[in-house]
């Protein structure tokens, strides 16, 4: 599938998935990656001083930043020293597919006052699924970095049964944890047992909580409010993994001095090469719906 791709923007998912295209014999403008040495050496790749020339008339597929856009207002450009603005790139789509992730409802309706169609790559079933991989390893490798026992053994709650909850439950129970998992559905309950895991109602968490060493929330909203943050063990390891505002009360945590990290978009923290690798299989799907191929 040799295509012509620009890229604007993006963080280090981007510039590995830049590289990949490139190696397979597409054609790569960017504009907003000058900062990226690894890709300086590829003919491959086009580096481009402004953003116009970097999306040329023969390119179908713009490529943008995950997340697209933390503002509003600029897409995100951390191997950049300039900035782009969202009405300037849309200004100079004309009419193509730009493919990026977690766009907001007013860039949406942006795009489409200028008849641009744009695709949240992050909507993706495919890659949904796929990221949960990088996601729960990452979360392993959290807990095991910041508690003093080993997980063999260790009481371990995950909170939420979704796409992330069934792996993570099955990594942790792989290496031996007493893993129980909490959600609310009657069928996610069958789920986990099931699956072979201990499983609880989250409107039943109280008293409980004490007898775990590690809680995960997977949820994206408030599951571990200050009433049941009173429960839990002093030297328990709180991870959350939830996006804004997340699922466990901040402000009890400091107060008890407990120990919380908020590990946010992990796939591209520990693993930017493979995230990149499932980015990169997920255009060429939605390249093969669009173009029938």
């Amino acid at each position: 599938m040799n295509k012509k791709f620009a890229v604007i923007g993006g963080d280090l998912r981007i510039i590995k998935l830049v590289k990949m295209l490139a190696e397979e014999g597409n054609a790569v403008y960017t504009f907003g990656l000058e900062k990226a040495e690894e890709l300086k050496e590829n003919e491959n790749i086009i580096f481009c001083e402004k953003l116009s020339r970097a999306i040329p008339e023969d390119v179908e597929v713009v490529i943008g930043p995950i997340p697209f856009s933390s503002n509003g207002v600029n897409i995100n450009v951390p191997f950049s020293n300039n900035e782009i603005s969202v009405r300037e790139l849309i200004h100079y789509l004309n009419a193509k597919i730009l493919i990026a992730g977690s766009i907001s409802p007013d860039i949406y309706n942006l795009a489409n006052d200028e008849y641009i169609e744009i695709i949240d790559i992050m909507k993706r079933e495919e890659l949904a699924v796929l990221n949960t991989i990088s996601t729960a390893e990452g979360a392993i490798e959290i807990a095991i970095a910041n508690t003093n026992k080993i997980i063999h053994g260790s009481n371990v709650l995950i909170l939420g049964f979704g796409r992330i909850g069934k792996v993570l439950a099955r990594k942790m129970a792989g290496l031996s944890a007493k893993v129980t998992c909490a959600a609310r559905k009657d069928e996610d309950l069958a789920w986990i047992r099931a699956y072979g895991h201990n499983e609880t109602n989250i409107n039943n968490l109280g008293e409980n909580l004490s007898k775990y060493d590690i809680i995960i929330n997977t949820v994206p909203h408030l599951i571990l409010t200050k009433e049941r943050l009173e429960y839990v063990k002093e030297d328990v390891l709180l991870i959350d993994l939830a996006s804004n505002p997340g699922g466990i009360d901040k402000k009890t945590v400091k107060e008890r001095n407990l120990k919380l990290i908020w590990a946010l978009a992990l796939p591209g923290k520990v693993a930017p090469v493979t995230t990149a690798e499932f980015i990169k299989d997920t255009i060429y799907n939605i390249l093969k719906e669009i173009y029938k191929e």
